[in-house]
């Protein structure tokens, strides 16, 4: 097929191509092989720097410390999800006095630095009106405001993205709008939008490493506390090591389950564009909607 972003290269490219990699990929060895180097030359993996993983109190401050990690993300996911999808209904609204004032909070959270959101739910609450947030639902409350405000703009545009005749079909049939966003746009802008949706709720995971600024107790914070003790010959960069794993092992699992469920919503390869009695899919569904 002809290229559609350059022009296919011809064979004097694609050496200059396969050179210019080539290098960068020895580039690329010998900063890791120097970095490796000098762990090694000041002994970042001596058997004293790494005896604190053999404790069971530390390894069971850290499994505390991930399972606080990961309620933290689930809960703020689970509420910037719901956040982001009214958001996005109100955002989409024929009616101004709905959509204009939507569109006003989403731009806002999404200017307002998600760190400075976090402080004020946990510094700025308890005196200027008298409740008190704790550490959890402050940065609960901050991943909330933020990451559904940029899923808001996502799901908005995903649906945005979809061709004008699909909704111009629905209703042509007498299909009402609530019919026409839940069976017809939405379940195709699902596969539109699921990469992007993954991509921010990975955000919305490493986000939560900022809660260590107001003592919240997830893996930076009992990092830094490992990190900091002399008796180990204060282990920086083992313990920033096992943490580095454990945030990969976790965005690993998160593209896994994209992966599954955007396996689950693909059409199936075996299904003919056609039905037999001559319909197209799209009329097929939007018969089955109106049905």
């Amino acid at each position: 097929m002809t290229a559609v972003l350059y022009d296919t290269p011809g064979p004097k490219a694609r050496v200059r191509n396969a050179s210019l990699g080539v290098v960068g990929t020895i580039l690329v060895v010998a900063v890791v092989a120097f970095v490796v180097y000098r762990f090694v030359a000041t002994g970042q993996f001596s058997p004293r720097k790494w005896e604190w993983i053999q404790y069971v109190e530390i390894q069971k401050t850290v499994l505390a410390a991930l399972s606080s990690l990961l309620q933290a993300f689930a809960m703020g996911a689970v509420l910037a999800l719901l956040l982001g999808s009214v958001l996005a209904a109100c955002r989409l609204s024929d009616h101004r006095w709905i959509s204009r004032p939507a569109t006003a909070v989403v731009e806002f959270f999404r200017a307002v630095p998600l760190l400075v959101m976090i402080f004020l739910f946990y510094y700025g609450l308890p005196p200027a009106t008298g409740i008190t947030v704790s550490a959890f639902w402050a940065v609960v409350l901050g991943l909330t405001l933020y990451n559904g405000s940029v899923l808001a703009e996502i799901f908005r545009a995903g649906v945005a993205s979809l061709p004008r005749g699909q909704s111009e079909a629905a209703y042509a049939l007498g299909m009402r709008k609530t019919q026409v966003m839940s069976f017809v746009l939405l379940p195709q802008a699902i596969r539109v939008m699921l990469p992007t949706i993954v991509s921010q709720l990975v955000v919305l995971l490493k986000d939560t490493a900022l809660g260590f600024l107001i003592g919240f107790q997830e893996l930076l914070f009992v990092a830094r506390t490992l990190g900091s003790q002399g008796q180990f010959n204060f282990p920086i960069i083992p313990v920033a090591i096992v943490v580095a794993i454990l945030y990969i092992a976790m965005c690993l699992l998160l593209s896994a389950l994209a992966k599954y469920l955007e396996q689950r919503t693909r059409r199936s390869p075996k299904r003919a564009d056609i039905d037999p009695a001559g319909k197209a899919d799209n009329e097929v569904t939007i018969s089955q909607a109106t049905d």
